[in-house]
């Protein structure tokens, strides 16, 4: 099943209850977005903040506007968190300096796994892989693109990393579908200097199956690859960019 997208409008304090993760809420509140599991599920991303492999119970992306200045950016994660009355374990922290009710969800669930897509999109600072360019120290700078991908069902965590590689895969193709061009050279954009994605596993033994890959020839991949690419483009439609 495939639900609408949501672009969450101008308002805080919405909430989206999955239709296809049983009691997984994404909530539209002050300055960001939470996705919060209702268990502990096996997460990966890299987000500054909460990044890596380890368990989660909730994904924060925290608007920042795009004068932040990011000289630390774990410590004003952790303010806020703890500002929210969140836990500083187990959450996840990405920071955005896009408009968050620009914000999409998609999601589809089959008899192996459920998908939640949530992305937040821009692309003032699009830029292309594999090519010359500026770049710069390792400062940190908010995330363009922000992908929060909620997984219930089994997956190895060789899948994981798969399922992070297609879905920039196809992070990438809508980009390209959109004509985005990098910023600096006019390429067809890839991503933007600054993206960011995480996903979190519910390794639901509910599911029989235990997925080994998250390809785009696996069930699984293709359909992340398919939710990344509608909620992502969804996303950037609704910020202004024409198809």
């Amino acid at each position: 099943m495939t639900t609408p997208f949501l672009g969450i409008e101008d308002q805080e304090n919405m909430e989206y209850p999955s239709k296809v993760y049983a009691n997984l809420v994404i909530f539209r509140k002050e300055r960001h977005i939470l996705m919060r599991f209702p268990e502990e599920v096996e997460g990966l991303g890299s987000s500054v903040y909460g990044g890596g492999m380890q368990p989660l119970q909730a994904v924060v992306n925290i608007y920042v506007d795009r004068f932040y200045h990011c000289a630390d950016p774990v410590r004003d994660i952790e303010a806020s968190l703890s500002e929210w009355g969140y836990a500083r374990k187990g959450t996840a922290g990405l920071l955005t300096a896009v408009q968050l009710q620009h914000t999409a969800v998609a999601e589809e669930q089959d008899g192996a796994a459920a998908v939640v897509v949530c992305a937040t999109a821009g692309i003032s600072n699009g830029a292309r892989a594999g090519v010359q360019r500026t770049t710069f120290p390792a400062d940190y700078v908010p995330g363009t693109i922000n992908l929060m991908i909620a997984v219930d069902g089994r997956m190895t965590p060789a899948a994981m990393v798969n399922a992070i590689i297609t879905a920039t895969e196809a992070k990438a193709a809508a980009l390209a579908d959109l004509h985005v061009p990098d910023a600096e050279n006019g390429l067809t954009a890839t991503g933007t200097t600054t993206d960011a994605v995480v996903i979190g596993v519910s390794q639901n033994p509910a599911y029989e199956v235990l997925h080994p890959y998250a390809g785009t020839a696996s069930d699984l991949g293709g359909r992340i690859g398919r939710l990344v690419y509608a909620a992502v483009t969804e996303a950037l439609t609704a910020a202004g960019v024409r198809r």
